[in-house]
């Protein structure tokens, strides 16, 4: 009777995993209510009656962006946010502009895995797997690199020219999280001192650079 109860429940919970994972959309599309402050686990749906193709139209990829930042890196990113079709489908893009030997500095993604198609320029790229292994390798214009969800990944231009890259995501929403501003712009000192093993006045300068979120 305890082994038939076991296979049950093993055959139940592999069948709740399959539906989930072969769950389809009972609308053609949800577009994102970006006006409605409720979410559950991103945006609610847009009344059908009021979509227009601009819900499903974004035009800020096209052009290069200015790369005098502090990192000589952009990144303009196509997602729900800016593109409310996308809500409910699983993607989004990204365009990234560098200027010569500009950085994408270390960052991860907790909700997405990332492709870069490179459109100009030649970039060192790579990531590091939670074993600490760095996996990385120098790209040139019409190559393809993969990032894994969740790990960290960089990109850095290694020529004395601009280059740019197209990044796709299997999220609407992939978010970003910066390594050096979080921990410097988030943790006590007493906590990055000793991980960093680093005084106490230095870690107060390295945070200057960098303001707490509110």
């Amino acid at each position: 009777m305890a082994s038939f109860a076991t296979h049950l429940v093993v055959v139940v919970v592999t069948m709740l995993f399959a539906a989930m994972a072969s769950a389809e959309m009972l609308q053609d599309v949800c577009v994102a209510d970006l006006s409605n402050a409720v979410k559950v686990n991103g945006y609610t749906c847009k009344d059908s009656t009021q979509i227009t193709p601009e819900d499903f139209y974004f035009k800020g990829l096209a052009n290069i962006a200015a790369t005098n930042t502090s990192t000589g890196s952009v990144v303009t990113g196509a997602n729900v946010e800016k593109l409310p079709g996308l809500n409910t489908l699983g993607l989004s893009m990204s365009r990234i502009d560098y200027a010569p030997n500009g950085l994408n500095p270390p960052h991860v993604h907790p909700r997405a895995s990332e492709i870069i198609f490179v459109l100009e320029g030649q970039l060192y790229v790579g990531f590091v797997t939670t074993a600490g292994k760095l996996i990385a390798k120098n790209l040139n214009k019409g190559d393809v690199f993969t990032f894994p969800k969740g790990l960290i990944h960089f990109q850095k231009n290694i020529a004395n020219s601009p280059a740019s890259v197209l990044a796709a995501f299997d999220s609407q929403l992939p978010g970003t999280q910066s390594l050096v501003a979080s921990l410097f712009g988030a943790l006590p000192d007493d906590i990055l001192a000793k991980s960093f093993q680093l005084k106490h006045k230095q870690v107060k300068k390295i945070k200057l650079r960098y303001a707490p979120k509110k």
